[in-house]
């Protein structure tokens, strides 16, 4: 019986061209991964430079804007398309003076307001918020058990409505800040979805392309109110106060515990960081928008569909046309952005109450130590979970917390300007010329956007 020789033996009988032709495999496979290395390194930083700003951005395509997007595309086409591109900037330098704001101040907007401002002002406000948000809620929340339902027709909504409420309680209750902050960074890029739905769709992309940065205008009552309701559902109030909150509880992640040692922290580096983020977040929001409205308007539309009232409805509408990638691809985003949105807009309602009635307040701390703040968040999601067992119309419930929205919204939008154009408040990073031109602007925009918020209403 032969014995087997050994690997090594066989390797050392190689011939010498064939040992020289592995070592030049072998080094040319290290060389071409050393790229790869550098670039996994850089991807790899930027990905910890996201935080706040991505999880804002996110948070802004919420089930309920979904819906808005899902309309306008479905009403109108690709007419409409080029909101995305142009809203963009106006949102960035909106949340751009937030984020600012509080890594500058080292407080909340709400903390802010109240200091510089009428103590009534942020009453107001911040009470308007939190119903606003809650009726919100209750939209998402009832969005997302369609969703669920769309993926699996036997499951119960009203069970799938509690389920989401308790999960989305639970996490925001029970898990420490810094997973729950690294939990919401990794389900923003849920939105991908989104993405990949219109690149299944098929679309005529020439266009697309096209029509995403030409405006074309339509003068309308139909047209002027969803334009206006595009512009809320972009530069929402929620987001000021989540946004600037953050980027507070991110130094404290840091262990700036103080006012103090936040105010005198704030380094070029952080500034740039910040508006990295801001940057990356608001753009996946937008390029999210211009998507959702891309598929509604290149199959929906284009197929005669024009009435589409939710974000699940949409979904239901695009199967016959676009398949089951769409389909499925579009449920999944409803379900998984609603995760994201939901405590954004419970806990950015907490920011603002509580940092109006100097409650102790942030998610640094644990339910033992900020009850009222912990409170608060459990409030808004149980009325908002009721809300889906009273026979609302969800689409009606929507106009009222966009009208609510569009009443606050300019409000608070003039006091960021002048706040974040104030030297002593904000020292050597108050707002530049162009920055608070963008801000005035975006305001008197927002104005607008009230005035027919309350045209629409009556």
């Amino acid at each position: 019986m032969t014995k087997k020789q050994p690997d090594y033996l066989k390797r050392s009988a190689e011939a010498p061209a064939e040992m020289l032709d592995r070592s030049i495999e072998t080094t040319q496979r290290i060389t071409a991964s050393i790229p790869n290395s550098a670039l996994m390194k850089k991807s790899g930083d930027y990905w910890r430079m996201l935080g706040p700003g991505l999880t804002t951005g996110a948070s802004d395509d919420d089930p309920s804007g979904i819906a808005t997007y899902s309309q306008i595309g479905a009403k109108y086409g690709f007419h409409y398309l080029w909101l995305a591109a142009w809203l963009f900037p106006l949102a960035v330098v909106v949340q751009e003076m937030c984020a600012r704001i509080g890594l500058v101040t080292g407080r909340g907007l709400a903390a802010n307001i109240r200091s510089h401002f009428s103590k009534r002002v942020i009453y107001i406000c911040a009470m308007a918020l939190f119903v606003a948000n809650v009726i919100n809620i209750g939209a998402d929340l009832g969005a997302m058990a369609k969703a669920a339902q769309l993926i699996r027709p036997s499951l119960n909504f009203g069970m799938m409505v509690l389920g989401f409420t308790v999960f989305s309680l639970l996490l925001q209750i029970f898990t420490p800040y810094a997973r729950y902050a690294k939990y919401l960074k990794w389900l923003a890029l849920v939105l991908v979805a989104y993405i990949f739905s219109a690149i299944f769709a098929h679309l005529n992309w020439q266009e697309v392309l096209h029509k995403g940065f030409v405006p074309h205008f339509g003068f309308t009552k139909d047209s002027l109110i969803l334009i206006c309701a595009a512009l809320g559902t972009t530069i929402s109030p929620y987001l000021f106060f989540w946004q600037t909150s953050q980027e507070v509880e991110t130094q404290i992640l840091d262990g700036k515990n103080t006012v103090v040692q936040r105010r005198t922290a704030t380094a070029t580096g952080d500034i740039k960081k910040m508006r990295i983020d801001v940057w990356t977040g608001m753009f996946l929001s937008q390029i999210v928008m211009f998507f959702i409205i891309a598929t509604c308007g290149g199959i929906l539309y284009a197929n005669g569909i024009r009435d589409i009232q939710s974000a699940a409805q949409a979904a239901e509408a695009l199967r016959p046309f676009a398949g089951n990638s769409t389909y499925y691809l579009f449920a999944a985003g409803i379900i998984g952005t609603g995760l994201l949105a939901i405590p954004v807009l419970a806990t950015s309602s907490s920011y603002a109450l509580s940092e109006s009635m100097r409650w102790r307040q942030g998610m640094s701390h644990n339910l033992k130590q900020a009850y009222a703040f912990y409170g608060i968040i459990i409030i808004s999601l149980i009325i908002g979970m009721g809300l889906n067992f009273l026979g609302i119309d969800p689409f009606k419930a929507l106009i009222y917390s966009a009208f609510i929205n569009g009443l606050v919204a300019p409000i608070i939008l003039a006091l960021i300007v002048i706040i974040s154009s104030n030297k002593k408040i904000m020292g050597r990073w108050v707002n530049k010329p162009f920055t608070t031109i963008v801000g005035w602007v975006t305001t008197g925009l927002m104005a607008v956007a009230a005035v027919a918020a309350v045209y629409s209403f009556f």
